[in-house]
């Protein structure tokens, strides 16, 4: 079945050239120009299937990109996890902290190339996508439940709220447990590039990753720091 993108940007001309670009790579496209037209394409796709990922612009006429994210992240279940790439015509470091917090799964700055564009949406697709037979198995580190297959944890049965991009760091980590991983080497194994030098959108997501799994996210035993390297995912645990 092809994939539906949803692509939420107020430059006419620059939705019409990215969107007949994706279709020519296989994907189906709707647009719209504003937030409130997104967020009701997105619970009422207009093409009959729902959305299998969004494509939203942080400057828009009536709510900005941030505010319509957060809408999305709010929505029930289902629709809430679709995935979200931000795209930001700004420089600032806090706009794509800001959006990653509230749950954006990957960012572009504009300028962009529209191939460029096209491995990001492939990249977040592929890890919501199911892995190989081998890894779908469940992780378990004592009330922590890692679902590979259905892709879903759990505390004490409790479900997590973690975006794709936040459940693949997770399972990064939790597949080398005791391993002590730099951010480079979790950036790569997840995103598939390298990472910026500057870039620590990566504590972003661990911060929230410990919020939603962690008893006490200010004193963590699940994942730990190693200052000046990275992260280790504990193996011991409760």
């Amino acid at each position: 079945m092809t994939q539906h993108l949803l692509m939420i940007e107020d430059d006419a001309r620059l939705a019409a050239m990215v969107a007949q670009y994706l279709q020519q790579s296989g994907y189906t496209v709707s647009c719209a120009g504003d937030g409130h037209g997104g967020l009701e394409m997105l619970t009422n796709p207009v093409r009959g299937s729902a959305v299998d990922l969004v494509i939203l612009d942080l400057m828009l006429p009536d709510i900005d990109g941030l505010e319509v994210c957060r809408r999305i992240r709010a929505l029930p279940t289902g629709t809430s996890q679709v995935p979200v790439l931000m795209l930001t015509a700004k420089g600032d470091a806090m706009d794509r902290i800001i959006g990653l917090e509230l749950g954006a799964d990957d960012y572009l700055p504009k300028p962009f190339e529209p191939r460029e564009l096209l491995a990001r949406i492939r990249a977040v697709l592929r890890r919501r996508g199911e892995g190989p037979a081998a890894e779908h198995s469940t992780l378990r580190f004592g009330s922590l439940e890692i679902d590979r297959d259905a892709r879903s944890v759990c505390v004490s049965g409790a479900p997590c709220d973690l975006t794709s991009y936040q459940f693949d760091l997770l399972v990064t980590l939790a597949e080398r447990a005791g391993r002590v991983l730099t951010r480079d080497q979790i950036m790569e194994s997840v995103r598939g590039r390298e990472l910026d030098a500057f870039d620590r959108s990566i504590d972003v997501h661990m911060g929230r990753i410990r919020a939603a799994i962690e008893v006490d996210p200010k004193a963590p035993k699940r994942i730990l720091t190693v200052r000046g390297v990275g992260y280790v995912f504990a193996r011991q645990q409760d």
